[in-house]
């Protein structure tokens, strides 16, 4: 039950194509949401914004994050948050892979398993 597994199968689907290149699994519960997610150089999410708070936590690679008015790398064991309905964006400057925590209010993307 609070083991996490990632399906491989799921590395290479599309997250939220609303918004967004980033690839990955995204696990889901009643009430949290965790994606492994992966960018490619020079792509990410652009400016979007959600009623979820979120952090992104990078395991490898390096984000520049526009977050309301700020910009900042986000470089290896370092995260960023993503406060409700603000303005954000994330472009890899290199292969990017991290996770992203969101606390679940409304979801506008399918989920490819559970967190249970």
């Amino acid at each position: 039950m609070g083991l996490i597994v990632f399906d491989e199968k799921d590395d290479d689907r599309l997250v939220a194509e609303q918004y967004s290149t980033g690839r990955g699994p995204v696990l889901r519960s009643d009430v949290m949401e965790l994606t492994k997610i992966t960018f490619e150089k020079g792509k990410g999410a652009e400016l979007h914004q959600h009623p979820e708070e979120q952090i992104l936590y990078v395991l490898d690679g390096v984000f520049e994050v526009t977050v309301g008015d700020e910009r900042y790398e986000v470089h290896s064991g370092q995260a960023s948050f993503h406060p409700s309905n603000v303005p954000h964006r994330a472009i890899a400057k290199e292969r990017t892979v991290a996770l992203s925590f969101k606390h679940l209010v409304d979801p506008n993307y399918a989920k490819s398993g559970d967190l249970t």
